[in-house]
Protein backbone atom coordinates (compact mmCIF):
# COMPACT_ATOMS: atom_id res chain seq x y z
CA UNK A 1 0.00 0.00 0.00
CA UNK A 2 1.17 3.51 -0.91
CA UNK A 3 1.48 6.02 2.46
CA UNK A 4 1.88 9.42 0.78
CA UNK A 5 4.43 10.83 3.51
CA UNK A 6 6.84 8.09 2.17
CA UNK A 7 7.00 4.39 3.85
CA UNK A 8 10.79 3.85 5.36
CA UNK A 9 12.92 1.23 2.49
CA UNK A 10 13.21 -1.17 5.99
CA UNK A 11 9.35 -1.50 7.31
CA UNK A 12 8.47 -4.01 3.84
CA UNK A 13 11.72 -6.04 5.24
CA UNK A 14 11.21 -7.03 9.02
CA UNK A 15 13.73 -7.00 11.12
CA UNK A 16 14.16 -9.27 14.30
CA UNK A 17 13.03 -7.48 17.35
CA UNK A 18 16.35 -8.15 19.12
CA UNK A 19 18.49 -6.51 16.72
CA UNK A 20 18.19 -3.09 17.37
CA UNK A 21 21.50 -1.77 16.47
CA UNK A 22 21.04 -1.60 12.81
CA UNK A 23 21.79 0.36 10.01
CA UNK A 24 18.87 3.22 9.97
CA UNK A 25 17.28 3.31 6.21
CA UNK A 26 17.38 7.00 4.79
CA UNK A 27 15.66 5.87 1.61
CA UNK A 28 11.32 6.25 1.55
CA UNK A 29 8.95 4.72 -1.27
CA UNK A 30 6.83 7.88 -2.32
CA UNK A 31 3.61 7.66 -4.14
CA UNK A 32 4.82 9.56 -8.00
CA UNK A 33 8.59 9.16 -7.26
CA UNK A 34 8.83 5.32 -6.60
CA UNK A 35 8.39 2.97 -9.75
CA UNK A 36 4.13 1.67 -8.59
CA UNK A 37 2.84 -1.60 -9.80
CA UNK A 38 0.52 0.36 -11.83
CA UNK A 39 3.32 2.38 -13.37
CA UNK A 40 4.99 -1.10 -14.16
CA UNK A 41 1.44 -3.07 -15.22
CA UNK A 42 1.49 0.16 -17.89
CA UNK A 43 4.06 -0.17 -19.49
CA UNK A 44 3.48 -3.38 -21.06
CA UNK A 45 1.56 -3.25 -24.25
CA UNK A 46 -0.99 -5.91 -24.74
CA UNK A 47 1.40 -8.92 -25.75
CA UNK A 48 3.94 -8.32 -22.78
CA UNK A 49 6.46 -6.22 -24.90
CA UNK A 50 8.09 -3.87 -22.12
CA UNK A 51 8.76 -0.31 -23.22
CA UNK A 52 11.92 -0.35 -20.57
CA UNK A 53 12.50 3.22 -21.56
CA UNK A 54 9.55 4.38 -19.69
CA UNK A 55 10.69 3.17 -16.80
CA UNK A 56 14.28 3.57 -15.80
CA UNK A 57 13.92 7.26 -15.27
CA UNK A 58 11.34 6.64 -12.88
CA UNK A 59 13.89 3.82 -11.48
CA UNK A 60 16.84 6.75 -11.26
CA UNK A 61 15.20 8.95 -9.01
CA UNK A 62 12.63 6.84 -7.02
CA UNK A 63 13.57 2.88 -6.93
CA UNK A 64 11.07 0.17 -7.05
CA UNK A 65 8.05 -0.38 -5.20
CA UNK A 66 8.63 -3.86 -3.25
CA UNK A 67 5.93 -5.45 -4.51
CA UNK A 68 7.53 -5.37 -7.72
CA UNK A 69 11.21 -5.52 -7.31
CA UNK A 70 11.55 -9.29 -7.82
CA UNK A 71 9.57 -9.09 -11.65
CA UNK A 72 11.54 -5.35 -12.15
CA UNK A 73 15.22 -7.06 -11.44
CA UNK A 74 15.02 -9.83 -14.00
CA UNK A 75 14.62 -7.48 -16.34
CA UNK A 76 17.38 -5.29 -14.90
CA UNK A 77 19.54 -8.20 -14.55
CA UNK A 78 19.26 -9.28 -18.39
CA UNK A 79 16.96 -12.21 -17.31
CA UNK A 80 14.16 -11.39 -19.90
CA UNK A 81 14.42 -9.06 -22.92
CA UNK A 82 12.18 -6.51 -23.03
CA UNK A 83 11.04 -7.22 -26.41
CA UNK A 84 9.73 -10.50 -25.85
CA UNK A 85 6.17 -11.22 -25.01
CA UNK A 86 4.77 -13.05 -22.45
CA UNK A 87 4.29 -15.94 -23.74
CA UNK A 88 7.79 -16.32 -24.75
CA UNK A 89 9.02 -14.83 -21.13
CA UNK A 90 6.84 -17.88 -19.29
CA UNK A 91 8.57 -20.43 -22.16
CA UNK A 92 11.92 -19.41 -21.17
CA UNK A 93 11.17 -19.29 -17.30
CA UNK A 94 10.01 -22.73 -17.51
CA UNK A 95 12.81 -23.95 -19.68
CA UNK A 96 15.37 -22.36 -16.90
CA UNK A 97 13.41 -23.89 -14.39
CA UNK A 98 14.01 -27.13 -15.81
CA UNK A 99 17.41 -26.48 -16.07
CA UNK A 100 18.09 -25.41 -12.69
CA UNK A 101 16.51 -29.14 -11.73
CA UNK A 102 18.56 -30.05 -13.55
CA UNK A 103 22.01 -28.58 -12.35
CA UNK A 104 20.64 -29.29 -8.91
CA UNK A 105 20.14 -33.02 -9.61
CA UNK A 106 24.03 -33.04 -10.25
CA UNK A 107 25.03 -31.50 -7.81
CA UNK A 108 22.60 -33.80 -5.09
CA UNK A 109 24.53 -36.99 -7.07
CA UNK A 110 27.85 -35.56 -6.16
CA UNK A 111 26.96 -34.80 -2.63
CA UNK A 112 23.36 -35.88 -1.06
CA UNK A 113 23.17 -32.61 1.08
CA UNK A 114 21.96 -30.30 -1.76
CA UNK A 115 18.40 -30.36 -2.18
CA UNK A 116 18.38 -31.66 1.32
CA UNK A 117 16.96 -29.04 3.94
CA UNK A 118 20.60 -29.44 5.67
CA UNK A 119 23.54 -26.91 5.66
CA UNK A 120 26.99 -28.36 6.21
CA UNK A 121 29.33 -26.41 8.22
CA UNK A 122 32.14 -28.65 8.31
CA UNK A 123 34.58 -29.89 6.52
CA UNK A 124 33.41 -33.61 4.72
CA UNK A 125 36.33 -34.35 2.70
CA UNK A 126 40.17 -33.98 3.36
CA UNK A 127 41.77 -31.79 0.14
CA UNK A 128 43.21 -35.38 -0.73
CA UNK A 129 39.56 -35.81 -1.39
CA UNK A 130 39.30 -38.57 1.59
CA UNK A 131 35.61 -38.91 3.27
CA UNK A 132 35.89 -36.91 7.04
CA UNK A 133 34.62 -39.85 9.15
CA UNK A 134 34.20 -37.55 12.34
CA UNK A 135 30.42 -36.64 13.09
CA UNK A 136 29.34 -33.54 10.39
CA UNK A 137 27.91 -30.68 11.42
CA UNK A 138 25.31 -29.12 10.17
CA UNK A 139 22.13 -27.30 10.20
CA UNK A 140 18.58 -29.09 9.80
CA UNK A 141 17.35 -26.23 7.89
CA UNK A 142 13.89 -28.87 6.52
CA UNK A 143 10.19 -26.80 6.62
CA UNK A 144 9.15 -29.46 9.43
CA UNK A 145 12.00 -29.20 11.94
CA UNK A 146 11.35 -27.51 15.31
CA UNK A 147 14.51 -26.84 16.41
CA UNK A 148 15.20 -23.07 16.95
CA UNK A 149 16.68 -20.95 14.32
CA UNK A 150 20.15 -21.26 15.08
CA UNK A 151 20.49 -25.06 16.16
CA UNK A 152 22.86 -27.36 14.98
CA UNK A 153 22.85 -31.10 15.02
CA UNK A 154 25.56 -34.00 14.19
CA UNK A 155 25.45 -36.61 11.78
CA UNK A 156 27.59 -39.22 10.17
CA UNK A 157 26.66 -37.52 6.91
CA UNK A 158 24.87 -39.72 3.79
CA UNK A 159 27.17 -42.13 1.99
CA UNK A 160 27.27 -41.37 -1.55
CA UNK A 161 26.87 -43.34 -4.23
CA UNK A 162 28.80 -46.17 -5.18
CA UNK A 163 30.46 -45.57 -1.29
CA UNK A 164 29.95 -48.59 1.01
CA UNK A 165 31.53 -49.61 4.24
CA UNK A 166 35.29 -49.43 4.01
CA UNK A 167 35.82 -48.52 0.41
CA UNK A 168 36.02 -45.28 -0.91
CA UNK A 169 35.40 -43.74 -4.50
CA UNK A 170 38.32 -41.66 -6.10
CA UNK A 171 36.65 -37.93 -6.73
CA UNK A 172 37.80 -36.05 -9.68
CA UNK A 173 39.83 -33.21 -8.74
CA UNK A 174 37.11 -30.31 -9.47
CA UNK A 175 34.63 -32.43 -7.37
CA UNK A 176 36.94 -32.16 -4.38
CA UNK A 177 37.18 -28.65 -4.77
CA UNK A 178 34.02 -27.94 -4.72
CA UNK A 179 33.31 -30.03 -1.48
CA UNK A 180 36.09 -28.42 0.39
CA UNK A 181 33.62 -25.14 0.01
CA UNK A 182 30.67 -26.30 1.10
CA UNK A 183 31.11 -26.17 4.79
CA UNK A 184 32.66 -22.63 4.20
CA UNK A 185 29.40 -21.65 2.48
CA UNK A 186 27.38 -23.33 5.26
CA UNK A 187 29.20 -20.52 7.73
CA UNK A 188 28.88 -18.04 5.40
CA UNK A 189 24.80 -18.77 5.14
CA UNK A 190 24.13 -18.52 8.67
CA UNK A 191 25.85 -15.52 9.10
CA UNK A 192 24.25 -13.68 6.57
CA UNK A 193 21.12 -11.38 6.94
CA UNK A 194 20.17 -13.08 10.06
CA UNK A 195 18.63 -9.83 11.36
CA UNK A 196 15.87 -10.47 9.09
CA UNK A 197 12.52 -11.76 10.19
CA UNK A 198 12.72 -13.88 6.54
CA UNK A 199 15.61 -15.94 7.63
CA UNK A 200 14.32 -17.66 11.05
CA UNK A 201 12.81 -19.74 8.27
CA UNK A 202 14.91 -22.49 7.82
CA UNK A 203 13.80 -23.23 4.62
CA UNK A 204 15.11 -20.15 3.20
CA UNK A 205 18.16 -20.28 4.55
CA UNK A 206 18.62 -23.99 2.94
CA UNK A 207 17.60 -22.00 -0.49
CA UNK A 208 20.66 -19.68 0.36
CA UNK A 209 22.55 -22.51 0.60
CA UNK A 210 21.72 -24.67 -2.56
CA UNK A 211 21.75 -21.75 -4.75
CA UNK A 212 25.36 -21.05 -3.80
CA UNK A 213 26.67 -24.54 -4.00
CA UNK A 214 25.27 -25.45 -7.48
CA UNK A 215 26.36 -22.15 -8.50
CA UNK A 216 30.28 -23.06 -7.14
CA UNK A 217 29.80 -26.25 -9.19
CA UNK A 218 28.77 -24.45 -12.57
CA UNK A 219 31.43 -21.55 -11.84
CA UNK A 220 34.70 -23.76 -11.99
CA UNK A 221 36.95 -20.51 -12.78
CA UNK A 222 35.83 -18.67 -9.15
CA UNK A 223 33.85 -21.27 -7.80
CA UNK A 224 32.28 -19.79 -4.19
CA UNK A 225 33.89 -16.86 -2.25
CA UNK A 226 32.96 -14.90 0.70
CA UNK A 227 31.29 -11.89 -0.15
CA UNK A 228 28.36 -13.80 -2.26
CA UNK A 229 26.16 -14.87 -0.13
CA UNK A 230 25.68 -11.04 0.44
CA UNK A 231 24.89 -10.62 -2.94
CA UNK A 232 22.63 -14.01 -3.30
CA UNK A 233 20.57 -13.08 -0.56
CA UNK A 234 18.25 -10.52 -1.38
CA UNK A 235 17.49 -12.28 -4.55
CA UNK A 236 15.81 -15.44 -2.56
CA UNK A 237 13.87 -12.59 -0.44
CA UNK A 238 12.58 -11.40 -3.70
CA UNK A 239 11.67 -14.24 -5.30
CA UNK A 240 9.78 -17.47 -4.12
CA UNK A 241 10.89 -19.85 -6.63
CA UNK A 242 14.07 -20.87 -6.35
CA UNK A 243 15.32 -21.40 -9.35
CA UNK A 244 14.51 -18.15 -10.78
CA UNK A 245 16.27 -16.81 -7.58
CA UNK A 246 18.70 -18.52 -8.76
CA UNK A 247 19.25 -17.22 -12.31
CA UNK A 248 18.76 -13.50 -11.12
CA UNK A 249 21.76 -14.27 -8.53
CA UNK A 250 23.55 -15.95 -12.16
CA UNK A 251 23.25 -12.67 -13.50
CA UNK A 252 24.27 -10.73 -11.27
CA UNK A 253 27.70 -12.38 -10.89
CA UNK A 254 28.03 -12.35 -14.90
CA UNK A 255 28.78 -8.41 -13.96
CA UNK A 256 30.77 -8.96 -10.57
CA UNK A 257 32.66 -12.61 -11.23
CA UNK A 258 35.46 -10.56 -12.59
CA UNK A 259 35.92 -9.16 -8.39
CA UNK A 260 35.97 -12.79 -7.42
CA UNK A 261 38.58 -14.59 -9.91
CA UNK A 262 41.69 -14.90 -8.27
CA UNK A 263 45.30 -15.97 -9.65
CA UNK A 264 48.46 -16.88 -7.89
CA UNK A 265 49.74 -12.67 -8.85
CA UNK A 266 46.21 -11.09 -8.63
CA UNK A 267 42.60 -10.78 -7.08
CA UNK A 268 40.08 -10.00 -9.64
CA UNK A 269 38.80 -6.85 -7.88
CA UNK A 270 42.49 -4.84 -8.23
CA UNK A 271 41.18 -3.63 -11.94
CA UNK A 272 38.68 -1.38 -10.11
CA UNK A 273 40.42 -1.01 -7.57
CA UNK A 274 42.82 0.45 -10.04
CA UNK A 275 40.35 2.33 -11.48
CA UNK A 276 39.51 4.10 -8.39
CA UNK A 277 42.81 5.31 -8.06
CA UNK A 278 43.16 6.91 -11.73
CA UNK A 279 39.50 8.46 -11.17
CA UNK A 280 40.73 9.81 -8.00
CA UNK A 281 44.55 11.04 -9.13
CA UNK A 282 42.37 12.86 -11.78
CA UNK A 283 39.37 14.62 -10.12
CA UNK A 284 40.64 14.56 -6.37
CA UNK A 285 44.70 14.77 -6.60
CA UNK A 286 45.00 16.21 -3.25
CA UNK A 287 43.34 13.27 -1.67
CA UNK A 288 45.05 11.03 -4.00
CA UNK A 289 48.64 12.05 -2.81
CA UNK A 290 47.96 11.72 0.76
CA UNK A 291 46.40 8.35 0.41
CA UNK A 292 49.71 7.73 -1.60
CA UNK A 293 52.01 9.20 1.48
CA UNK A 294 49.83 7.12 3.91
CA UNK A 295 50.58 4.13 2.00
CA UNK A 296 47.10 3.48 0.76
CA UNK A 297 47.93 3.96 -2.56
CA UNK A 298 46.60 0.41 -3.64
CA UNK A 299 43.45 1.89 -2.57
CA UNK A 300 42.03 -2.00 -0.77
CA UNK A 301 40.51 -0.41 2.29
CA UNK A 302 37.68 0.20 -0.73
CA UNK A 303 37.87 -3.71 -1.23
CA UNK A 304 34.49 -4.13 1.13
CA UNK A 305 32.51 -1.73 -0.63
CA UNK A 306 33.18 -3.17 -4.57
CA UNK A 307 32.96 -7.06 -3.26
CA UNK A 308 29.93 -6.61 -1.93
CA UNK A 309 27.51 -3.59 -3.36
CA UNK A 310 27.77 -1.49 0.19
CA UNK A 311 25.59 -4.15 1.69
CA UNK A 312 27.45 -3.11 4.99
CA UNK A 313 27.71 0.59 4.80
CA UNK A 314 23.52 0.38 4.12
CA UNK A 315 20.44 -1.15 6.18
CA UNK A 316 18.97 -3.93 3.91
CA UNK A 317 16.27 -1.97 2.20
CA UNK A 318 18.78 1.15 1.36
CA UNK A 319 21.02 -1.32 -0.33
CA UNK A 320 18.38 -2.79 -2.80
CA UNK A 321 17.62 0.70 -3.35
CA UNK A 322 21.42 1.37 -4.39
CA UNK A 323 21.36 -1.94 -6.58
CA UNK A 324 18.64 -1.13 -8.68
CA UNK A 325 18.98 2.65 -8.89
CA UNK A 326 22.81 1.59 -10.28
CA UNK A 327 21.15 -1.41 -12.80
CA UNK A 328 18.86 1.50 -14.03
CA UNK A 329 21.77 3.80 -14.56
CA UNK A 330 23.76 1.84 -16.34
CA UNK A 331 20.77 -0.40 -18.45
CA UNK A 332 22.09 -1.63 -21.67
CA UNK A 333 18.95 -3.00 -24.12
CA UNK A 334 21.39 -5.01 -25.16
CA UNK A 335 22.35 -7.46 -21.61
CA UNK A 336 19.69 -9.85 -22.01
CA UNK A 337 21.04 -11.06 -25.95
CA UNK A 338 24.88 -10.71 -24.70
CA UNK A 339 23.94 -13.34 -21.82
CA UNK A 340 22.13 -15.69 -24.29
CA UNK A 341 23.88 -15.39 -27.57
CA UNK A 342 27.80 -16.10 -27.19
CA UNK A 343 29.96 -14.31 -29.21
CA UNK A 344 27.45 -10.87 -28.88
CA UNK A 345 29.41 -9.72 -25.77
CA UNK A 346 32.88 -9.36 -27.83
CA UNK A 347 31.13 -6.67 -29.96
CA UNK A 348 29.52 -4.75 -27.46
CA UNK A 349 31.92 -1.89 -27.71
CA UNK A 350 32.04 -1.65 -30.93
CA UNK A 351 30.03 1.29 -31.40
CA UNK A 352 26.65 0.50 -33.41
CA UNK A 353 24.16 -0.28 -30.53
CA UNK A 354 23.80 3.47 -30.23
CA UNK A 355 22.50 3.50 -33.36
CA UNK A 356 20.12 -0.12 -33.84
CA UNK A 357 18.34 1.30 -30.59
CA UNK A 358 16.71 4.60 -29.37
CA UNK A 359 18.88 6.27 -26.76
CA UNK A 360 15.99 6.53 -24.37
CA UNK A 361 16.03 2.62 -23.93
CA UNK A 362 19.55 3.20 -22.15
CA UNK A 363 20.02 4.18 -18.35
CA UNK A 364 21.39 7.71 -17.85
CA UNK A 365 25.29 6.58 -17.40
CA UNK A 366 25.71 4.67 -20.23
CA UNK A 367 24.05 7.23 -22.29
CA UNK A 368 26.42 9.40 -21.09
CA UNK A 369 29.47 6.75 -22.44
CA UNK A 370 27.44 6.77 -25.53
CA UNK A 371 27.60 10.74 -26.08
CA UNK A 372 31.35 10.82 -25.27
CA UNK A 373 32.01 8.03 -27.61
CA UNK A 374 33.33 5.96 -24.53
CA UNK A 375 33.90 2.33 -26.73
CA UNK A 376 37.31 1.80 -26.85
CA UNK A 377 38.45 -1.63 -26.82
CA UNK A 378 38.47 -1.09 -23.00
CA UNK A 379 34.68 -1.60 -22.01
CA UNK A 380 33.42 1.09 -19.96
CA UNK A 381 33.92 1.08 -15.94
CA UNK A 382 31.15 0.02 -14.11
CA UNK A 383 29.11 2.64 -12.28
CA UNK A 384 30.16 1.21 -8.81
CA UNK A 385 34.23 2.78 -9.48
CA UNK A 386 32.00 6.02 -9.42
CA UNK A 387 29.90 5.45 -6.42
CA UNK A 388 33.35 4.70 -3.97
CA UNK A 389 34.94 7.35 -5.45
CA UNK A 390 31.99 9.38 -4.55
CA UNK A 391 32.13 8.71 -1.38
CA UNK A 392 35.88 8.97 -0.82
CA UNK A 393 34.89 12.68 -2.16
CA UNK A 394 32.33 13.38 -0.05
CA UNK A 395 34.93 12.07 2.80
CA UNK A 396 37.87 14.03 1.56
CA UNK A 397 37.86 17.32 4.16
CA UNK A 398 38.12 14.40 6.97
CA UNK A 399 40.36 12.09 5.34
CA UNK A 400 42.78 15.13 4.59
CA UNK A 401 42.65 16.58 8.01
CA UNK A 402 42.04 13.31 10.44
CA UNK A 403 43.63 10.52 8.42
CA UNK A 404 47.61 9.92 9.84
CA UNK A 405 47.32 6.16 8.67
CA UNK A 406 45.59 3.66 6.99
CA UNK A 407 43.85 2.79 10.43
CA UNK A 408 42.34 6.26 10.27
CA UNK A 409 40.72 5.92 6.99
CA UNK A 410 39.44 2.38 7.69
CA UNK A 411 37.83 4.10 10.52
CA UNK A 412 36.50 7.17 8.97
CA UNK A 413 34.68 4.73 5.94
CA UNK A 414 33.41 2.40 8.60
CA UNK A 415 31.78 5.38 10.56
CA UNK A 416 29.51 5.59 7.51
CA UNK A 417 28.17 2.87 8.05
CA UNK A 418 24.15 3.51 9.10
CA UNK A 419 25.41 7.01 7.91
CA UNK A 420 25.70 6.40 4.03
CA UNK A 421 22.80 8.24 1.49
CA UNK A 422 22.04 5.77 -1.58
CA UNK A 423 20.29 8.73 -3.63
CA UNK A 424 23.10 11.11 -2.43
CA UNK A 425 25.82 8.61 -3.91
CA UNK A 426 24.30 7.85 -7.17
CA UNK A 427 23.87 11.39 -7.61
CA UNK A 428 27.28 12.14 -6.59
CA UNK A 429 28.76 9.26 -9.06
CA UNK A 430 27.07 10.68 -11.97
CA UNK A 431 28.69 13.79 -11.76
CA UNK A 432 32.16 12.57 -11.45
CA UNK A 433 31.66 10.11 -14.31
CA UNK A 434 30.49 13.13 -16.33
CA UNK A 435 33.62 15.13 -14.83
CA UNK A 436 35.93 12.35 -15.39
CA UNK A 437 34.93 11.65 -18.67
CA UNK A 438 35.47 15.58 -19.85
CA UNK A 439 39.10 15.39 -17.92
CA UNK A 440 39.73 11.90 -19.64
CA UNK A 441 39.12 13.57 -22.99
CA UNK A 442 41.56 15.95 -22.58
CA UNK A 443 44.35 13.92 -21.48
Amino acid sequence: MWRDTGAPADSFYAARPECGDLPKTKFKIKAGKTLSARRWQAAFSPEGYLDIGSVLSRIQRGGVHPSIRGEVWEFLLGCFDPKSTFDEREQLRQRRRLQYAILKEECKEKDSHVGSGRIITAPIITEDGEPIQDPLVILEANENQENSHNSLSSSTGTREKGETSGEHIKLDKQVIEWKLTLHQIGLDVLRTDRTLVFYEKKENLSKLWDILAVYAWIDKDVGYCQGMSDLCSPMIVLLEDEADAFWCFERLMRRLRGNFRCTERSVGVENQLQSLASITQLLEPKLHEHLETLGGGDYLFAFRMFMVLFRRELSFGDSLFLWEMMWALEYDPDIFSMYEEPGVATDKNEGSKGKAKSIRQFGKYERENLKNGSKSSDAPLPISVFLVASVLKDKSSKLLQEARGLDDVIKILNDMTGNLDAKKACSGAMKLHKKYLKKAKKT
